[in-house]
């Protein structure tokens, strides 16, 4: 394996806490991030740094789980970044992303939150973009304006999307595993593709 995995990483699932949220588009990072610790063997289920925590040592991999509400996210980061010494290049977040249809990911460094208030709360806390995203696809709603897209991601899947739903998780727990193993580069190069998490797309 090349040398990320001998690198210390912390892996971030974005959501919002609480039963109500549970199924919602807004939670996919958290679904994600709980999927790739359980392939892992690890439990995520401490609390510490406004967040849920979960540590595989074997990979050096921290799982955490902001519990603060999704545009309050960046004060979690910040926290388990300042007390693991580890460096905004080392984080690696996982959300939903309007803008790109079901059944699609795209794994990227730095650029701007493209409205996302999770990520965009982040790089207000950190000061910087410089962490990699892997951006999971949930679609757009049919009707434009604020309201409708906030509605939307706090809506729960309907009963085609989740039937897709095992697949994109499935698929996405693999692309951060082969992040993990053969870096980066190479989770791109397979995974930043249609097709690449196995289900049809939905727009």
């Amino acid at each position: 394996m090349g040398e990320v995995s001998r690198e210390e990483r912390l892996i971030v699932g974005l959501g919002n806490p609480e039963s109500d949220y549970a199924d919602t588009r807004h939670n996919l990072g958290f679904a994600c991030v709980r999927e790739l610790a359980r392939r892992l063997g690890a439990k995520i289920d401490r609390k510490r740094w406004q967040s849920l925590v979960g540590r595989f040592d074997e990979r050096r991999v921290w799982f955490v789980l902001p519990q603060t509400y999704m545009n309050l996210s960046g004060q979690a980061v910040a926290k388990a970044l300042r007390d693991t010494n580890l460096t905004p290049e080392q984080l690696w977040v996982v959300h939903d992303e309007l803008d790109l249809p079901l059944c699609r990911m795209r794994i990227r460094r730095g650029g701007s939150g493209a409205g996302h208030n999770g990520v965009l709360s982040i790089i207000s806390a950190l000061g910087t973009p410089d962490f990699v995203r892997f951006r999971v696809g949930i679609g757009k709603p049919a009707r434009k304006g604020s309201q409708a897209g906030r509605g939307y991601v706090l809506g729960r899947f309907t009963k085609a999307e989740a039937d897709r739903l095992p697949k994109i998780v499935d698929g996405v727990a693999t692309a951060l595993e082969v992040a993990l193993d053969a870096g980066i580069e190479r989770a791109m190069d397979r995974f930043n593709r249609p097709g690449s998490l196995g289900c049809d797309e939905i727009s």
